[in-house]
């Protein structure tokens, strides 16, 4: 194991190199990774769409919901208790980083296998709760029970993956994700299109990318990690899991209001629309990950980095990478809302095939997705450039450790505001209003998000009381 000086050196950059500098480090391994795994979630629904027809989308689209909350799990208990191994190590406190971590993963495993277990006692009554109807049920029902006998695998890798990147090594939370991505679609290549084995090929090459991940995590704190267990590390410690839930909660919040919202979406779409307004939001919903993964790169790189010098009180630093993750994030944030404004019909066409091949009905369907579906992905990302204020603004209380205000505002786009729209614009605008409740939900919870970093900001970060701050909005 190393010794407590030797993780001290390690983590100590965190502390003294440029912000600018660190926020690259930290966020493009991160933005790679993402970009790697959102291409794989982007590939895989082209070759479910291609290869099996659009209602395969539409059963992914009703069990991802089940399945990202219990994978939640893992990405909340990392994220909440990596905030407090960054500010343990910032401090210097070592022993306690090991115990924290040691909890993360005793905490993670024994809860995402008691809800993968009733998620598969309960599988046919989810499935319709979550907005499957009788035209793609089967097909949900085929692929949710193959990934759910592989979650806990990923929700011990989504745990494990914000651990590696506190403990400063981003690069390899890179790999993490990348290579169960690459494993992945060659794996759906090899199942649907070589084997013709449909919609069950697609849920074991998920299955097999989860193994993936798994494997290489195990390896690295095995072999490579300074955060060497014992075996005392895994017993639950009453105090630490407190520290860690708190924190927890805020991302576990924030992960089960979006699978709430998906749930929500699935029933208004089928209700003001049909199966084919499903289709058209599971494309979206990949897109929304997918073009939007470097301004996620550069949240995640900024979140240990602020947590690491609060914990140093270097309050200096703490600013300057809240202004400067706002100046990445929002130049970013500007290309990819171009991009989907110029081109959304060319991006919707990728996810579906006119080979005629394919039957008359499919055919028809696939026309009518291609019709419906770019003036939705424009509607969609129309406040794209000014969601940076409100991801860094709630990221910001999370790494320093206040849980209320964290859950609060990480709440307010999909929980506070999101979730009202969709139950008062549909039944006025049909689904045009599912659509519409987007943009809004954006810019209000940004202005809510921002009122209150810029008060937080001026209250606890200036070394001069008379002094002030504005933090950029670009």
């Amino acid at each position: 194991m190393c010794s407590g000086e030797e993780m001290k050196n390690k983590s100590a950059s965190l502390g003294t190199d440029s912000i600018s500098s660190l926020l690259v480090k930290q966020a493009v391994p991160a933005s790679i990774g993402i970009l790697v795994m959102s291409l794989n979630m982007i590939v895989d629904t082209i070759f479910v769409g291609r290869w099996i027809g659009p209602l395969a989308i539409s059963a992914i689209t009703v069990v991802v919901p089940i399945t990202f909350f219990i994978a939640a799990i893992g990405l909340a208990v990392g994220i909440g208790g990596s905030s407090v191994l960054s500010r343990a190590l910032g401090a210097g406190n070592h022993e306690k980083a090991l115990r924290v971590f040691g909890n993360q993963t005793t905490l993670t495993f024994f809860t995402s296998a008691i809800l993968a277990a009733l998620g598969l006692i309960f599988q046919n009554y989810l499935i319709e709760f979550f907005g499957a109807d009788e035209s793609f049920k089967d097909l949900a029902l085929t692929y949710y029970r193959i990934v759910l006998y592989g979650i806990v695998m990923l929700a011990m890798c989504m745990m494990g993956n914000n651990v590696i990147r506190a403990e400063g090594k981003p690069k390899f939370a890179m790999y993490a994700m990348m290579l169960p991505a690459i494993g992945n679609i060659f794996m759906d290549y090899l199942l649907i299109k070589v084997l013709d084995f449909g919609m069950a090929g697609a849920a074991w090459a998920t299955f097999i990318s989860y193994f993936i991940c798994f494997a290489f995590i195990f390896w690295f704190f095995v072999a490579k990690s300074e955060l060497r267990l014992r075996w005392k590390s895994f017993i639950l410690d009453s105090t630490i899991v407190r520290e860690i839930n708190s924190l927890s909660l805020v991302t576990l919040a924030r992960q089960g209001t979006i699978a709430v919202l998906t749930i929500l979406l699935n029933n208004v779409l089928i209700t003001y629309g049909d199966s084919l307004d499903v289709a058209s939001y599971g494309i979206i919903s990949r897109m929304l990950m997918f073009a939007l993964f470097p301004v996620i790169g550069v949240n995640q790189g900024f979140l240990p980095i602020a947590g690491f010098n609060y914990g140093a009180k270097k309050f200096d630093r703490v600013r300057e990478s809240i202004n400067t993750s706002i100046k990445y994030s929002g130049a970013l944030a500007l290309i990819i809302f171009a991009l989907i404004m110029l081109f959304p019909s060319q991006i919707v066409s990728i996810f579906l095939s006119n080979s005629e091949s394919l039957d008359a009905a499919t055919l028809a369907n696939n026309e009518e997705i291609l019709k419906r579906t770019p003036s939705a992905l424009r509607w969609v990302f129309a406040a794209t450039p000014v969601i940076v204020i409100q991801l860094i603004g709630a990221s910001y209380f999370q790494a320093i450790g206040r849980a209320i205000p964290a859950l609060l505002l990480s709440l307010t786009k999909q929980g506070f505001f999101l979730i009202p729209l969709l139950l008062i614009l549909p039944p006025m605008m049909g689904v045009l209003g599912v659509w519409v409740a987007f943009p809004i939900a954006d810019v209000l919870s940004t202005i809510v998000t921002g009122y209150y970093l810029n008060k937080a900001v001026k209250k606890d970060l200036l070394a001069d009381s008379s002094s002030s701050v504005e933090i950029e909005k670009q």
